[in-house]
Parts: structure tokens; sequence; C-alpha cells
């Protein structure tokens, strides 16, 4: 009863902030317009026609011989991918857990392995395998000695993604390894149960909730995957690849939404699951944060073989991601060795380098903050206020993290190309730099708004009621007391957001025009053609950018931090 009175008085004034309710209603507006109405639209042009509502365009659709080994092959590569990256995910967590390494030079090579694919473009990786194992490839052709390998297909993007991402899974694990009360292992081995007895029986049981919220990110992740299939596939096509040829190959716009519904129905089945499922359970097997130090495993004959096998998976990567810049600085990667900046003065002398890099820039550079602020607003929503369509802002704003990126940049093209609902209403959006800006802000949102939950939730409501108390509105407490308080996570969202913007490329291939030159379609362009100086010179500028952001971001962290203040205070 007192919860219900309590509700009701946090809505009524709710209501009588005039700030507030606007904040809402231009939020509601915002979700609605860019991501619900783009994905309706999908589904609108994928059942009705001149002859009505209609199932003519999905049996078109499934009759192709394209599609039917397009979606086989997204199956199959989703699979594998999530379970080798669960798998190896799952290694390097127990190893960084439970093992004593061997120095700093172990922990450092872990440290590395995690950032890197969160700095770094969705195809560097690609890149690599092609300057390794391709057919001039500096593994198989100059230590090898084989001729015309071809890396093209299942294997090559099987291999790209898993390194792309099993270190989503590491950082997911580790974490959950990490809450695990040490005493529930002890007395499993205090009973005489050896190592591995206690891994199945004890730990492998209260993380397997976890492994499969992993393993259910990572299909997400690989069957939406645009950038490496393009590079590295070959023949072999995925749904993300022929959703992009269907449009710009067979101009088959209806046939291309028809692909993207089937698409997003795939990740939002999988989105659920993981979302509702998986994660309550995840939350509930563990017993909390760990109430004393872990013994870590010292035993040479446990410590030494998964050091080594951690290390060498990670001295790989790090190897992969190395080629890049070496394949930015050779003359002619396979046949002459000798150094040359020659790449990136072709960079910025004939391919508009400056350009591509001004417009990414700055694009990404308006659409950071306000991604980093409307995180914040929602979170805020969320969680300090209660109000009817609370679960539809919350909804709305996390579904863009289930949307591949190539589902969505159809859904744009079908509704805004012709204007709202097809009336010419809002059509200069269309190939504006304002579409790609609001693209950017609708990916980068999810990972924003889960950030500032995590934040918000340790914050106690008093102190935000005092300064209400005091005759503040909603506008001035948010922005002098609630985000003061938050500030960590909000520039953590702002630099992740610059980062996932500068770097995306699925979404917004579709949508770019040629007045605009953006860094990644310019990597994927040269690429295609062959030219892998180039793109290496490209995404080696690219990879500093990032980097930078990152650097800079924990400098201002460390510096005027939530958590640096009140060491310094206490």
């Amino acid at each position: 009863m007192a919860t219900n009175q309590g509700a009701r008085l946090d809505r009524r004034k709710l209501m009588a902030d005039p700030i507030m309710v606007t904040t809402i209603v231009v939020l509601i507006a915002f979700l609605t317009l860019f991501i619900l109405y783009p994905l309706a639209i999908l589904l609108v042009d994928s059942f009705v026609t001149d002859r009505g509502i209609t199932l003519d365009v999905f049996a078109r659709v499934l009759a192709l011989p394209s599609f039917d080994t397009a979606i086989t092959n997204t199956l199959s590569v989703g699979f594998c991918v999530s379970v080798v990256s669960a798998l190896v995910g799952l290694l390097f967590a127990y190893v960084e857990v439970y093992v004593r390494l061997g120095g700093r030079f172990m922990a450092g090579l872990f440290r590395v392995v995690s950032i890197l694919p969160v700095v770094s473009p969705p195809f560097v990786l690609s890149l690599s395998m092609i300057l390794l194992f391709g057919k001039s490839g500096l593994i198989t052709r100059g230590l090898l000695g084989i001729p015309d390998n071809n890396i093209y297909g299942f294997w090559g993007i099987f291999v790209v993604q898993s390194l792309t991402f099993f270190p989503v899974c590491y950082m997911m694990l580790k974490g959950l390894l990490k809450n695990i009360d040490p005493s529930l292992e002890e007395a499993a081995r205090d009973m005489g149960a050896s190592r591995w007895k206690v891994f199945t029986s004890v730990t492998l049981p209260l993380i397997l909730p976890g492994l499969g919220n992993a393993f259910l990110v990572t299909f997400i992740e690989s069957i939406a995957d645009f950038a490496n299939p393009m590079i590295i596939g070959g023949s072999y096509d995925t749904l993300a690849t022929t959703i992009y040829l269907q449009i710009t190959g067979a101009y088959d716009k209806e046939g291309a939404a028809a692909m993207a519904v089937v698409l997003l129905c795939i990740t939002l089945l999988m989105f659920v699951v993981q979302k509702y499922v998986l994660e309550a359970r995840s939350t509930s097997t563990l017993s909390g944060k760990a109430s004393r130090a872990r013994m870590l495993i010292t035993d040479a004959s446990v410590r030494l073989p998964l050091s080594i096998l951690c290390g060498a998976v990670a001295l790989f990567v790090v190897v992969m991601y190395a080629c890049v810049p070496l394949g930015a600085l050779f003359k002619t990667w396979g046949r002459d060795y000798s150094l040359t900046t020659k790449w990136f003065g072709l960079v910025f002398s004939r391919y508009h380098g400056l350009q591509a890099f001004r417009d990414s820039f700055l694009l990404s550079f308006v659409s950071a903050p306000i991604t980093a602020l409307l995180s914040m607003i929602i979170s805020y929503l969320v969680v300090k206020r209660s109000f009817r369509s609370k679960g539809f802002i919350e909804a709305v704003s996390m579904l863009a993290m289930a949307v591949p990126g190539t589902v969505l940049g159809v859904g744009y093209i079908r509704g805004f190309s012709g204007g709202l609902f097809h009336t010419g209403v809002m059509q200069g959006l269309y190939g504006s730099a304002a579409i790609l800006v609001i693209v950017f802000i609708v990916r980068s949102l999810p990972t924003g708004t889960r950030s500032g939950i995590s934040a918000l939730r340790q914050i106690d409501k008093s102190i935000e009621e005092s300064a209400y108390d005091m005759g503040a509105d909603s506008f001035t407490m948010f922005m002098t007391v609630t985000l003061p308080l938050i500030k960590d996570s909000f520039l953590s969202g702002l630099v992740t957001a610059f980062v996932r913007s500068i770097t995306a490329i699925s979404a917004i291939i579709l949508l770019v025009t040629p007045q605009f030159l953006l860094i990644t379609v310019q990597i994927n362009e040269f690429a295609g053609k062959g030219d892998y100086g180039v793109a290496c010179a490209f995404s080696t500028i690219l990879i500093i950018i990032t980097y930078a952001a990152v650097l800079l971001m924990n400098l201002i962290i460390g510096r005027f931090g939530t958590s640096t203040a009140t060491s310094k205070e206490e």
C-alpha cells in the first residue's frame, strides 16, 4: 500500500514538472521516429504491396538460391564462432582470475588483448589475415612457400570473428568468476575433489548462465557482422552481405527489406533469450562479492600449460593487429618489404584522406556528447523516476542493441528516402549529415544507457530529494547533483560513443552519399579492390585516433573522476 502511494506521489510530482514532462515527450518521439519507425517500415514493405497485404515478397525471397545459401552460412558461422569465442574467453578469464600469472608481462598482454577490439575498426583482423595468410601472405608464401593460398570463405570469417569476439566473452566472464565466493570451491577441495572436479561440479554450474549469455551475445554480433564477411568472405555470402548486395547490385529494395526482417527476427529472438532469461539467472546463481582473497593456483603442472596457451593466443592476436601498421609501411607486401611512407602520402594526396578523417571526426564528435547525454537522461528516468511510459523508453532504447546495422540501414532507406510513410515529410533528412549522426546515436545508445543505469542505482535517492526540498527544479538537480555524481559513466559513455561512431560501417555504408567521405567506407572500398597498402594506412591512422581518445578519457577520469575526488576528501 505504501509503495503504491509513493509511486502515485512520484508521478504527481513528475507531472507537475514541465521540464521533465517535455524531456519525456521528446525522448518518446525520438525513439519512436528513429528506432521503431524504420523497423515498422521494413515490416510494412515486406507484407504490403500494390495487391494489398501479401507474402509474395517473402515467397520470392525464400525461393532465391542466394537467400537459402546466405541464411545457412550465417547460422553456421554464428554457431561456430559463438562456441569457440565463449570457450576461449572462459579460458582467458579463468587463467586471469584463478592462476598466478608470471610477472607483469602476462597481465599486460591480457590487458592489451581486451582493449584492442575496442579501439580498432571491426575489419582490421580481416586485413591482417590477408596479409599473413593470403596469396602473398608473409607466413603462407614468405615462410612456408605455399603459393596462392585461399583464405576466403568460411574459415577466414570463422578465424577473424573468433579472434575479434572472444575478448568480449573474456571480459564478461571475468567479472562472473571474480564474484564467486572462494569458500564454495575451497570446501570442495577440502573434501578431496580434484581441481578439474571442482571446476566441473562447482565453478562451471555457477557461471553456466553467464556462459550462455556470452554465447548468445557473440552469436548476435557474429550474424550481424557485415565488414568481415564483406572483406574476407569471398563468395561465402552471409545475410548481412546479401542484404547489401540486394540493394546495391540487384536494386531490389523490397527483397532486401524482407531479408532484413528475417535477420532481425533471428537477432531479436536471441536478444530476448539473452536479456530476459539468461541475465536474470546469472545474477541469481552467484553468491555476490568475494568475501576474501582467492588462493591462486601456483602448481606448475596447471599454471605453465594454461599460461603458455593463453600467452600464445594473445601474442598471435597482438601480431595480427601489428600487421596493419606494418602493411602501411612496406612498399609492396609479399614482394618488397622495404620501408616507405608512400601509402600514407597517397591517402592524403590522391584519396582525399583529409576530407575522410575530417568528416568522420566531425560527425563522431557531434554525435558522441549527444549520445552520452541522452544515455544519462534515459538512465535517470528509468532508475529515478516512476511514470507509465518508463518501460517503453527503456525497452526501445535497448532495442537498438539487437538490431543489426545492415537492417537499420535498410530501414532508414525505406523510411526516409521518400519521407515519412512516403509522404515527402522529412525527406531532406535522407542523404544529409543529420541522418548519419542519428544512426551513430542510435547505435551507441544502448551501451551508454546500461552504464548509466548501473551507476545511478548506486546513488541514494535522498541526495536528490534534498535538492528538490531546497527549491531546485529537475533540470538544475540533474545538472548540479546527479550528473556530477555519475560523471565517470558520462565520460566513459562519451568516449565509447565516439569510438563506436568513428569505426562504424554496417549501418552507414548504405546511407552515406558521395557528399561525405568516411574512413571506414574508404577502408572497405580499398580492401575490396585489393589496395591493401592504402587500406592499412587508413586503418592505422584510425586506430591512432581511437586509441588516443581512450587514453584521453582515462587521463580525464583519473584526474577529475568521481572516485578520485572521493579518495582526496577521505
